[in-house]
Formats: structure tokens, sequence, C-alpha cells
């Protein structure tokens, strides 16, 4: 599968499109209150994106997966989910009070297309875990479209 592109650029999605979770995160970007997010490497993989790096750019989907935003990554760690700081759960701007909120958060979140990871892997027990390789990405709101 070809990953998406609009304009040249990558597209940054958050959450699953129209559902209320996008909605709520994509206002949290646009306000500037979440400057971070984590996604699977699994899911790049299975998507065949790269992994962004500091000063690449994307458009950030709305609800509709309409164009809203172009973000810039301004840092990206690639890291067992154990190993996540707690300013970086801070960071995704979720009102995640700790690392075990984080965690409970992205365990629901990332169980929602567990069968997809189980698929492209072929491990039919695949969960998220603390082994888990999670990319924590910092970005920042170049603009709104």
């Amino acid at each position: 599968m070809a990953p998406r592109r609009i304009d040249g650029m990558p597209v940054s999605e958050f959450g699953f499109a129209r559902t209320p979770l996008r909605r709520r995160l994509v206002e949290l970007i646009l306000s500037g209150e979440k400057t971070a997010g984590a996604g699977l490497v699994l899911d790049y993989e299975a998507e065949g994106e790269k992994i962004p790096e500091p000063g690449d750019r994307s458009v950030l989907l709305d609800y509709d997966d309409k164009p809203v935003a172009v973000l810039e990554t301004t840092d990206v760690r690639v890291m067992r989910a154990a190993d996540v700081e707690e300013q970086f759960a801070r960071d995704e701007g979720e009102g995640f009070e700790s690392v075990a909120d984080w965690r409970e958060a992205h365990e629901r979140f990332f169980g929602l297309s567990a069968e997809t990871h189980r698929e492209f892997t072929g491990d039919p027990t695949w969960t998220f875990d603390d082994d888990s390789m999670v990319v924590c990405e910092r970005f920042k709101l170049v603009r709104a479209l």
C-alpha cells in the first residue's frame, strides 16, 4: 500500500477518522495543547511509511479526513512502550498525569486494531505491551489551512 500524501507531504492522522477521539485530538493540536503523539512502529511498516525525522512536514487530517493544518516534526524517538517518559505523556495534551495513564489509554486504542497487527506480524497473540516499539514524535503547528 502506498503512503497517503497531500501536496507531496505525508498525512498525519490522530485516532480513527470520523470518531470523537479524532475530533478531540485535532482540536488539541490546533489549540497548541497537544505537541506530541505516539504511534506503533508496526503501523509505519504496514503502511510503508518512513518514520518521521526532525524537520519533516505533514498534513494534519480532521474528523472527515480533510486537510486542516501543516505540522513539522521537531523530535522523534523510537523506544519500547515501557520507556515512555512522563513529560512525553503530558505533552500529548490529553490530560495524562502519569505514564500509567498514558499506557492505559494507548492499550485501549491499540487494542482496537490488534487484529490488524496480528495479521501483519503473523503473531496471533500480538498485544500492546511493554516491549511494543513506539514512535514518540514531538511536533509544532506550522500553519492552519
